[in-house]
């Protein structure tokens, strides 16, 4: 994206966006397939609705405690790296300096300009210790993220995105629920498609699509699934 004629980059790092994308993703993914599991077995709506709300709760308590333990994990790793690499910088001076240089001599650098460069990055320890992590580890210190942030925001998109397929046996059943539930959980799919492919500059087309293609092909297994064995054990 360009801003008055400059370049700048979305924040790719940032959980609580990943949070949020995935959740409504995968909450319209996941409950539109198990409503329409249980509904190939029993189009009894109260079966139904105790069914996708249940998945709905479950499903957006086990997103947000999967994205805090792994957002904080994750956090703690880099936060332990930068300790570690602090007490190198510190001990190891020359060893990390020279490190440092062999990094940007095998970009491209000219080894003088590599050293002097790296000199003087290494006087200001601030500085040193960012740029060690940022070639060492590829990640930004600064960009970690939100564990508790992440967390909600997965909680709040999974139940958005999981409760689209519910609507429709909240006030009614039978199969006209099943088909609106179909309908209504892939079109939203396609919508979270073209949301992602306006954010990383894709075709709209191609990858909504693929989201509905995604979508259908779950939706029809569990459909099928669920009236086989309503079917064959009911």
């Amino acid at each position: 994206m360009r801003v008055g004629g400059v370049h700048h980059h979305r924040d790719v790092q940032d959980g609580t966006v990943r949070a949020a994308v995935f959740g409504i993703s995968d909450g319209l993914v996941s409950n539109v397939a198990l409503i329409l599991g249980i509904a190939g077995a029993s189009t009894d709506p109260s079966i139904v609705r105790v069914a996708g709300i249940s998945g709905l709760l479950a499903g957006a308590v086990s997103m947000a405690a999967g994205e805090y333990v792994s957002l904080k994990a994750q956090k703690e790793l880099v936060e332990r790296e930068l300790i570690i690499e602090q007490e190198s910088i510190e001990d190891n001076f020359k060893a990390e300096t020279a490190e440092l240089v062999a990094i940007y001599e095998g970009r491209g650098v000219d080894s003088d300009l590599a050293e002097e460069v790296v000199k003087q990055i290494m006087s200001n320890p601030d500085v040193a210790l960012d740029v060690h992590i940022r070639e060492e580890l590829g990640v930004d210190p600064a960009q970690l993220g939100n564990p508790v942030m992440a967390a909600l925001s997965s909680f709040v998109s999974f139940s958005l995105g999981a409760f689209v397929p519910v609507v429709p046996w909240l006030a009614g059943g039978g199969n006209s629920a099943v088909w609106i539930s179909a309908i209504s959980g892939v079109t939203a799919t396609a919508v979270v498609g073209a949301v992602l492919a306006v954010f990383s500059d894709r075709s709209v087309f191609r990858t909504s699509l693929r989201q509905m293609l995604i979508a259908a092909g779950a939706c029809s297994a569990t459909y099928l699934i669920g009236s086989f064995l309503g079917t064959n054990i009911g």
